[in-house]
């Protein structure tokens, strides 16, 4: 497999493996799985950090997760999950949150947002707005997520004043697929077919996968907060999440562009490989760095 890591491959396998592709086990059986899978396979995942106080509470009217590390400084990260805006919860997770809690010392609120198919297109959004600017009242926040969180985050970074944004292999256009899509459309763990069904499921009208809030690519952007982009080089979600990063540096916009090489989609929840933890302890001192 060209550009995969010998260990990579490995996990990719495995992971390949275990999960039946969504498009044909439909969501409900994929978000058991996903909470499965996720809740084993310690040498991949990594222990949970040590966090003060988790407690699942309601902001907005929406459902979060607060993760409270002793001695947390000023400001908070509001976390948007990722799973193709499908599968995914404040559950799976659970440990990147715990570890960007510990390392930036910073409150984490995970946002348990509405999913498609059932809530499409902007439900999630909706949510994350609204708890984004609940905190907004009371602290600076970053906004951060992975994937499909990724998207939630740059959409809430546009529309909210907030101090910062960490976008992790974002999706940014859903009107027009890139040419990583063909480069690791199979056998690179996320495949084309699957993120043709969640952009389907997300925004089953096809007229509104254009829309700045569908597809945050082709808005018009003005400098925003500071962005972290990271990417995962052998990922479907590849070119478009590094034309957003160029797009909002041309605007203007403060972005440090961090590739990992040789590693797959949705590496940001193994942290216990060594790739994944050092990429988080970047993101971490990077997020410390900016909530001053």
């Amino acid at each position: 497999m060209p550009g995969l890591r010998p260990i990579w491959r490995v996990l990719n396998w495995l992971a390949s493996a275990l999960d039946q592709p969504i498009e044909k086990i439909g969501p409900e059986r994929s978000r058991a799985a996903m909470r499965k899978n996720t809740g084993s396979f310690r040498p991949i995942f990594g222990a949970p950090a040590p966090i003060e106080q988790v407690v699942d509470e309601q902001l907005a009217g929406v459902k979060v997760r607060r993760y409270s590390p002793r001695d947390a400084r000023s400001g908070v990260i509001v976390y948007f999950h990722g799973g193709g805006w499908v599968v995914g919860d404040v559950t799976t997770h659970d440990l990147p949150c715990r570890a960007l809690a510990a390392q930036a010392k910073r409150t984490v609120i995970s946002v348990d947002y509405r999913l498609a198919p059932e809530h499409p297109f902007p439900a999630a959004i909706d949510d994350c707005v609204a708890v984004t600017r609940e905190l907004l009242k009371t602290t600076s926040v970053v906004v951060a997520g992975d994937s499909a969180g990724g998207h939630l985050a740059a959409v809430v970074a546009r529309k909210c004043d907030v101090t910062a944004q960490a976008l992790i292999y974002p999706v940014t256009d859903c009107a027009q697929e890139s040419a990583s899509y063909t480069r690791f459309a199979t056998g690179y763990f996320l495949t084309r077919d699957t993120m043709r069904y969640f952009t389907n499921a997300f925004l089953p009208d096809p007229a509104t996968r254009a829309h700045d809030d569908a597809s945050p690519l082709r808005a018009t952007l003005t400098k925003g907060p500071p962005a972290f982009v990271l990417l995962a080089e052998c990922d479907v979600l590849h070119d478009e999440g590094l034309a957003y990063a160029e797009k909002l540096r041309e605007a203007g916009t403060s972005v440090t562009i961090e590739e990992v090489s040789g590693v797959i989609h949705g590496f940001f929840n193994m942290q216990g490989m060594t790739a994944t933890k050092h990429a988080t302890a970047h993101l971490a001192a990077w997020i410390d760095r900016v909530l001053v």
